[in-house]
This record gives C-alpha cells, structure tokens and sequence, in this order.
C-alpha cells in the first residue's frame, strides 16, 4: 500500500470519520462535471469512507429543488444558483446555501444559429446591426435565470450594445435540450456549457460566436454547491468530499492522456450519453467554430490549476451578486462580502485541500479583467453594479421569473 492511501485510511478510521459515508451527489450533464464523475468512479472517494451516488438531474430547476429538499447532498451546480437560493430570489423561499469548492473555470460558449449564418451574421458589429434593425426580435436561451449561462449571455451582449432585457427575448432551456430547440427553430442562438454548443458545430447547426473564457478568462464556473445544514450538520463529510474531489480534479490534469480518458468517460449514456468527438476536442482545449476557424483555447476548461481553480474566491461569489443588481434581480445591494462570507466556505475548502497536499491560495479576493475592460476585484461591489452603461437597475425594472 503507497503513502498516499496510508494517510485517508488512517483518517477515516479515527474521530475525524465521516458521519455520513453514502452521499447523493446531483450533476448536469455537461463536460464540466468531469470532477465529480471521476471522484465517485475512480477510486477517489473510497479512500475517505465515501460512496458517492451520482444522480443526473433533468434541469438546474431540479437540481435546486432537489438539493433544498436534501433528496441530493452536494451537487454539481451553477455559482449564481446557489446565491439565488441563498438569497430567496426566483420566488422561492430563501435557505442558507454552501459553496464548498470551485469545480471548473472556461469552458461554455454562446452559439448562433445556421439561419443567422446565412444572413451574414457571423461576428458581434454585425449581431448589433440585425438587432437594432430588425422589426422582429431575436430569441436566446440560457439555462437558468440566475446561472452562469444566463450571465455571460447578458454580459455578452450588453458590451456589445444589446440590452439582453430589452433588445431581444430570453428564455429558459436545460443544456442537453438546446441542439432540438435550436434544430426546431424555437431559439436563435444560446449560451451553454459543453459539449452541447461543439456538438451543435459539429451537426452544421450553426457556429461558435464566443467563448466564455473570451468575456472573462478563467471565470468562476460550476461548484460543489450544498445547503449551511448538509455543512454543520455533517462537518467531516462536506471536507471529506472535498478532499476527493479536489484530487480528481488534479487527477483529470496531470496528463493529456487523463483528460483523454475522462472525456471519453463522460460520453458514456448515464453521463452525458453523446459522442466522445462531440466532447474531447473542447475539453482538451481545441476549438473549431464553424466558421473555418480553429485554435488551441489558452484559456480552455480546466479544472484545477494547482488549486487555483477549486478556492472559492469570495470575489468570486460577490461578482455574481453585482450581476443580479445590474439586470434587477436584485432591487437592493445586499452586504456583498457579508453574504459571500456566509456562503464561499473557504474554512472547508482550505482543511481539505491542505490535507491532499495542495498549496493554499493567501488571497480569499482575485482580479480580472472582463472583455469590455472593466477591472473586477471585489472591492466596490455596488459602484461595480451600478458602472455599466446598459443595466436595468430602477425600481419598475423587470423581475426575471424563476422558471
């Protein structure tokens, strides 16, 4: 037996077992559940006393309501899902959520369809132009209202002149269903994460306009998201889980070879049931856009980055929350570093990670540059919320409803 499983089997053993060994783990199927997969089927979490029971969900709606009723214990989730329950916004009531660690950075992509392909608008100047000139609006879907999917899309557009609540129709549509609406006809375009928008390159349903690594690279993406009671009420299990699931997340990067393996991992049918080329190409960073274009993202889906990846920045946390403000899903700056404090549990985070050997991250805050310039480093949230030329911050702004 090496040393590394010396150590967990010891731990698991003494006052620091975990109260509970069988944990319902929620995932979408999407290219960035990677971790959680390969944690529950290659071995990473037994070492700790878990048995994790992956449990795909049919939509982000689902696997909110099923994490708030504790029929799942963890989940692969969206960061601006859980602030959105956290927070009670989407006519839901508010419950104390979890951000345990971050899962993925990069990696989703805004795609158009082949009919606005064919009218010649295959850049953002001429987007801008059918937009402001056409009489009929444009449909676009995103995953779920306060998602990541749904925010890149807004921002996206909005850098670009488009006001996302105004200038054209947004609507709601799980990430595995977006090639059929697209296919129908119902949606001009979406923003999603993988594999969906590669797989609609590859079916000629249209192209690539952005990545979301183009409008912020290496932003927040997917976490191990819980309710605070899965947290305090199971201490040792929420750091056991994430001991597994960072060293998965290490695991799937160590080599070219292992993200080979994952990918075609992840195209088998009770994960993302689509074809391993549909997945591999972007998960490894190479990107054809349908439009004659191919290249080697620097900026591509990863998923640990030494640790940089998986600490739950509370910058992070807090830059979702301005977004809310921005686009008035929030009519009120709430205390933005109080709230991400309560929900980034970098306590949890920082325990585990030190435990399987990664670095720890001195800084809870980090800096980025977004694509229309702006610098966001957490250090005035609501004057962030309130910066951007197109908004919807007055008071008759328009409630995004929950779907």
């Amino acid at each position: 037996m090496n040393e590394t499983s010396v150590g967990p089997l010891a731990w698991v053993n003494g006052s620091d077992a975990p109260e509970k060994r069988a944990i319902n783990l929620g995932f979408m199927a999407l290219s960035d559940c990677a971790s959680v997969v390969v944690a529950a089927t290659q071995g990473f979490a037994q070492p700790y006393g878990l048995t994790l029971n992956l449990k795909r969900q049919a939509s982000w709606a689902n696997l909110r309501d099923n994490l708030v009723s504790g029929e799942l214990d963890a989940a692969h989730s969206l960061y601006g899902l859980i602030y959105a329950v956290h927070l009670g916004i989407g006519g839901i009531a508010p419950t104390d959520m979890a951000v345990l660690m971050g899962l993925n950075q990069n990696g989703q992509s805004l795609n158009l369809s082949q009919g606005l392909q064919t009218l010649g608008v295959t850049g953002p100047e001429a987007l801008a132009r059918h937009v402001h000139q056409s009489r009929a609006k444009l449909t676009f879907a995103q995953t779920f209202p306060t998602g990541t999917h749904a925010m890149w899309l807004y921002y996206w557009l909005a850098s670009q002149g488009i006001h996302p609540l105004q200038d054209v129709n947004s609507v709601v549509v799980p990430p595995p269903q977006m090639i059929a609406h697209l296919q129908a006809g119902r949606i001009d375009g979406f923003c999603v994460g993988e594999p969906w928008a590669a797989s609609a390159v590859q079916q000629d349903l249209g192209f690539t306009l952005a990545t979301s690594q183009s409008i912020w690279p290496d932003h927040p993406e997917k976490v191990l998201g819980c309710t605070r009671e899965f947290v305090e009420q199971y201490p040792n299990t929420a750091r056991a889980l994430v001991m597994a699931i960072v060293e998965a997340s290490r695991f799937i990067e160590q080599s070219a070879e292992n993200r080979r393996s994952t990918a075609q991992l992840l195209s088998a049918p009770q994960y993302l049931d689509t074809p391993e080329t549909c997945i591999e190409p972007r998960f490894t960073g190479d990107y054809a856009d349908g439009l004659g274009n191919r290249w080697q993202d620097p900026h591509a889906l990863r998923f640990h980055g030494n640790g940089e990846v998986n600490l739950p920045y509370l910058s992070d946390g807090m830059w979702f929350m301005t977004q809310f403000r921005r686009w008035g899903l929030l009519r009120e700056d709430p205390d933005y570093l109080d709230v991400a404090r309560q929900v980034q549990r970098l306590d949890v985070y920082r325990e585990a990670a030190s435990a399987v050997g990664v670095a720890p991250c001195g800084s809870d805050m980090r800096s980025s540059q977004l694509l229309d310039g702006k610098v966001w480093d957490g250090s005035d949230p609501a004057g962030y919320a309130r910066s951007f030329k197109l908004h919807a911050l007055s008071d008759d702004a328009p409630l995004l409803a929950q779907r």
